[in-house]
């Protein structure tokens, strides 16, 4: 059994930078086509021909993951230029730091907006064509909602992102008990910190490092720590699997 993604078309929400550029590159490299998403259209475009340039096949469009008229373009731009979505990675998300009681309400709304109800939108579009083009019988539908281990943990500093990554969880496993007939696949991958250009700095600091420091491995995570399991929930490999919660985070949250 391999986790190859070949004749499979994957849409990555989120795919402008950090893991999701990551997730879109081992997508193609497991011979996936690959559709990146994201609000930086400039972004995405340049990845997709990074990802052409060595061989794969990929498209950068346009995508606003609160804004359900983006979702649907988005969805039609993939179709129109390999066919049938056939799975979705629901990675968009966004954090807002500070005190619940000094964070506008703005910003919460921004939080739950992108990371909860995006996912929900990106996740209900593909559903929707899946069922349409006859996923029930062929059994290959398959979406990955990525949450966070702060789902699981009692911090400071960013409840709402925490709460979110908590709903999308339980949104994981309604979804995958509404669509169990319909030949869908949902699960949930909870990552522990991983460096990206959004908190590079952060980790780079004196408290970052101390941070770092308290983790029980006092490492972060690689960058690539996530594909394996990403591409087995993508893959024929878990067609078995469905309404789960993976989590990967080097022991941090233990």
């Amino acid at each position: 059994m391999t986790f190859s993604l070949k004749g499979r078309t994957v849409l990555v929400a989120g795919a402008s930078s950090g893991i999701g550029a990551g997730f879109s590159r081992a997508i193609a490299k497991a011979g996936g086509r690959v559709v990146l998403g994201a609000r930086r259209l400039e972004r995405t475009q340049a990845l997709a021909s990074e990802i052409e340039s060595e061989g794969g096949e990929a498209l950068g469009v346009s995508l606003d993951v609160t804004d359900e008229a983006s979702v649907i373009a988005a969805f039609d731009a993939a179709e129109a230029r390999f066919g049938p979505v056939h799975g979705v990675v629901a990675n968009a998300g966004i954090g807002t730091g500070g005190h619940a009681t000094d964070v506008a309400a703005e910003g919460v709304s921004g939080v739950l907006d992108t990371n909860l109800l995006g996912s929900y939108l990106v996740s209900r579009e593909c559903a929707k064509r899946l069922i349409a083009s006859g996923s029930r019988e062929r059994g290959d539908g398959r979406v990955v909602l990525i949450g966070s281990i702060t789902a699981q943990q009692n911090g400071t500093g960013d409840a709402m992102y925490a709460a979110t990554k908590a709903g999308l969880a339980h949104l994981g496993r309604q979804l995958a008990r509404e669509w169990i007939r319909q030949g869908i696949n949902v699960n949930t991958l909870q990552p522990g910190w991983i460096p990206t250009e959004i908190n590079a700095d952060w980790f780079a600091s004196e408290r970052g490092q101390q941070d770092i420091q308290r983790l029980h491995r006092r490492r972060l995570l690689d960058s690539d720590s996530l594909d394996a399991m990403l591409l087995y929930l993508l893959s024929d490999a878990s067609k078995q699997v469905t309404g789960s919660t993976f989590t990967i985070d080097d022991g941090q949250s233990l």
